[in-house]
């Protein structure tokens, strides 16, 4: 997919306090060999670094438009590639994920696969969105099942890959996991308007479906879903709360 470091950007405090939450739950050690899943523009890359004082950090992250605004952050510490999770190599002490597996398809496989990378001691700590049940993602799926969008889809509709909390948690028992944390948070975000919340969607959840829709297309698409949005948040300021899981477990050595 092709991103927008600039549209994902205008909405960074409010995507800054998951990633608060989530460092929080890391165990620090000096020497680690890190590895962020999902680096996009590096910024939270190099805090993390600021949090891990004597560790490697390796950034990984598929897209070349988020990479081009992470090279500057690069140190002797940080480093980034252009890398699919999927093709995760290597042993690491500390596999960290802000925001971005929800985009790997089949967990029930990819949590294992994660936790194999591990070094003995190592710690696997991710967070994801678990906002897909929220009206605005039904809006979008209505949205695209309108002509002429359908047509142009062939009718296809995102599926998500985020599972209930307790199979994160389970998973990483049957993977060997030690002090496990799984919980789910509801962050509150209040934006100023429906087009606010419309540009929020299209940095991030209309990606997959602007990427199959025809150029000419794209206006009228997010057209008719903001206008969906005005009509069911008319007001102003909108409260837009927004599930994440955030989870942790430790690999014993």
């Amino acid at each position: 997919m092709s991103w927008n470091p600039e549209l994902y950007h205008k909405f960074q405090e409010e995507r800054f306090a998951p990633f608060l939450d989530l460092a929080g739950l890391i165990r620090v050690r000096e020497g680690m060999d890190v590895l962020d899943l999902g680096c996009g523009t590096g910024e939270l890359t190099e805090m993390l670094s600021g949090r891990l004082p004597g560790c490697a950090i390796l950034g990984i992250d598929s897209s070349p438009e988020m990479l081009e605004r992470a090279r500057d952050k690069a140190s002797p510490a940080v480093r980034f590639e252009e890398r699919s999770i999927e093709d995760l190599e290597g042993k690491w002490d500390l596999i960290f994920s802000n925001a971005a597996i929800q985009w790997v398809h089949n967990h029930a496989e990819l949590i294992p696969k994660l936790f194999s990378h591990l070094r003995s001691g190592g710690q696997l700590v991710i967070q994801l969105p678990s906002n897909h049940s929220h009206p605005t993602q039904n809006f979008i799926a209505v949205t695209a099942g309108e002509e002429p969008y359908s047509k142009a889809l062939r009718g296809w509709s995102r599926s998500f890959s985020v599972l209930p909390l307790r199979e994160y948690a389970e998973l990483l028992f049957k993977s060997g996991g030690e002090d496990i944390v799984a919980f789910e948070k509801v962050y509150p975000h209040v934006l100023q308007d429906s087009n606010a919340i419309l540009d929020w969607l299209s940095g991030t959840a209309l990606l997959p479906y602007l990427e199959c829709l025809p150029g000419e297309l794209h206006e009228t698409f997010q057209s008719a879903l903001g206008n969906k949005l005005k009509e069911a948040y008319p007001g102003s300021p909108v409260f837009y709360p927004f599930n994440r899981i955030l989870f942790s477990a430790h690999k014993p050595g």
